[in-house]
Parts: structure tokens; sequence; C-alpha cells
């Protein structure tokens, strides 16, 4: 099994995400633990504040040490993490590859930024990979986690009933995906490649290994390099 946290300031905001589809029946299955942590439980004083004023000036609010860090300890004593997850638009482009590294870890703790992110101190004292899930800037750390999440479990074994159908996504073999098609065979005029109905295993993979490659030289010619 699989076990997740993930430490927010809006629970609101992926809560809907993780009960429902894949997320949730793994979690049924006993095939994934996830859990949601309010990071305003280890603020202190009247407001539970867990930000503040950027030393040096400058617009934007920065996620203090005090809160996060009492937040992970306490988590700690409890969950030995293989991992301590921070989604930032200077980490490490997340792909496929990174999905499946973490998919055989046991224990993950994702921390979702706000502002203008959290203090650089958090990130060199307990975190250990830093993702970003493209180039571009997001309100919260969130959507990231949720991102992860998904990726993740999906692709742990029992998760999903067909997990041969897992395998041949895009990026798992360094390939997009190659075309599908589902009944009816005939539609506006349009068929599906004759191929497809053949019955010959063999005829067909290697169909779709070819188109695979043409796809991703079109799409994606910057995977045929990596």
């Amino acid at each position: 099994m699989i076990h997740i946290d993930i430490i927010t300031v809006l629970p609101e905001l992926i809560s809907g995400f993780l009960n429902h589809s894949i997320l949730q029946r793994a979690k049924d299955k006993g095939v994934a633990n996830i859990n949601i942590i309010n990071l305003r439980d280890y603020a202190t004083g009247n407001y539970k504040s867990v930000d503040d004023y950027p030393y040096g000036g400058g617009g934007g609010m920065v996620m203090r040490c005090e809160p996060l860090a009492a937040c992970i300890e306490d988590l700690q004593k409890k969950v030995p993490y293989d991992e301590i997850i921070y989604t930032t638009p200077d980490g490490e482009k997340y792909t496929q590859k990174a999905a499946n590294q973490l998919s055989l870890k046991g224990r993950m703790l994702i921390i979702c930024g706000h502002y203008k992110g959290i203090d650089q101190r958090i990130r060199d004292k307990y975190v250990t990979l830093e993702f970003s899930i493209g180039d571009f800037v997001l309100s919260g750390g969130e959507l990231p986690a949720a991102v992860i999440c998904d990726s993740i479990v999906r692709i742990v074994p029992g998760a999903i009933s067909d997990e041969m159908s897992a395998l041949s996504d895009s990026f798992q073999d360094g390939l997009l995906a190659p075309p599908v098609y589902t009944r009816p065979e005939v539609w506006n005029g349009m068929e599906v490649p004759k191929i497809l109905l053949s019955g010959n295993d063999k005829t067909i993979n290697d169909w779709r290994l070819e188109q695979s490659i043409e796809r991703t030289k079109t799409r994606r010619p910057d995977l045929m390099t990596d």
C-alpha cells in the first residue's frame, strides 16, 4: 500500500478530487492511503496566520517556518517518510518516469505552497524532492499535488482493474500512445482502421508501435532525443 500525506492551507480545494474515480477506489481497496492535513491546525495566535511579509521587501507573502516545521515534525513522529515533496515552479519537471519511481515508494509527504512560496529554510531542512508540473504559475500547490497523487496511485498494482492499460499509457515507454477507436465501426463516414479488426495480435501491435513512433516524432520530437 502507498501512503501519501498532503499539507495544505486549503483542504477543500483538493479533497473533492481525491474522493472520486480511481483515487477513491484505490483507497476503498486498501491500495492507497491519502490524508489531507490543514496547516492552520499548527498555526498559533488568534488568526492562525501561516504567512508573513518577505525579508528584503517586494510583493506577496511567504509561508512561515514555524507552522510548517511543527506540522512536518508531528507527522514524522507517526510516519517515516521516504520522500518529502514540495510543488514549486522552480522544481524539477515532473514526468512519467518520476511517477513510476515514486509509485515504488511506500510513504510520501507533499507540501502545497501558496503566496510567494515557503521559507527557503523549510526547503533546505526537510524537502527531499521538488517538482513542477509545467512552465507556468498557479495560485497554489494543491492542483500539482493532486496531479502527482493521481499519476502515482493509478500505476500502483491493484489500483485499476486492467493493469495492462496503465502500462500502455503515453510516456510509459518513452512514446506517445497510438490512436484508439471503439464502436461504431463507421461514424460520419469515417472508418476504424481495418488492421484493428483483423484479429492478428502481432500485426495490430506492430501497427500501434508504428503509430506511436510517428505521433511522437510529429507532436513531441523532444521525447525521441531524451
